[in-house]
């Protein structure tokens, strides 16, 4: 692709698209979901990394999963502030209760999901790739067999439940360590 080669542009297209997709659905908030859809989200991201793919370092395997998933991740972010700088849109009604989650609500929910990203970004590749395949993507155990290299199903549950207990532990970690 770094050559110019556009079948490899598509083949790369075509292979991270639904799996980001798949990611970004759980990381807009229901309240933000008005602003931008999922779908553009994505394709906005894949495009503009495929254009400065000359210039994205790539070091091992899943390094692009990652570098693909922040810059979805950025581009969600700049929604919601964008969001936050515009206001919803619609009729103002001043007896209508908010429905959107509270400062408070906001904050919490933020603050645990950058808890979560801090504590995969610590995990080993390996348990990364597993946490991300079953809780993000959605993988069942026999897709994850194959994803990771696993004799069977059962292997693939143990090493994501050995990878969430490291995940969860890294998340406690942190969460005392700030305190």
């Amino acid at each position: 692709m770094r050559a110019g080669d556009r079948a490899a542009a598509d083949a790369l297209f075509a292979r991270y698209a639904g799996p980001l997709r798949r990611w970004a659905q759980g990381r807009l908030p229901v309240w933000g979901r008005d602003i931008a859809d999922t779908q553009d989200l994505v394709q906005e991201s894949l495009v503009q990394t495929f254009k400065r793919i000359d210039r994205v370092e790539i070091r091992g395997e899943g390094a692009l999963w990652a570098y693909l998933r922040q810059a979805l991740m950025n581009r969600i972010r700049d929604e919601l502030r964008r969001r936050d700088r515009r206001g919803p849109p619609g009729v103002l009604d001043s007896q209508a209760p908010d429905p959107s989650p509270s400062p408070l609500e906001q904050t919490i929910g933020r603050e645990a999901l950058d808890r979560y990203e801090r504590a995969l970004s610590a995990l080993r590749p390996s348990d990364r790739e597993a946490v991300i395949g079953r809780l993000e993507l959605g993988y069942s155990y026999d897709e994850l067999a194959d994803m990771l290299d696993k004799p069977s199903a059962e292997a693939a549950r143990k090493t994501v439940r050995r990878a969430l207990a490291r995940l969860l532990d890294e998340m406690r970690r942190d969460e005392t360590g700030r305190l």
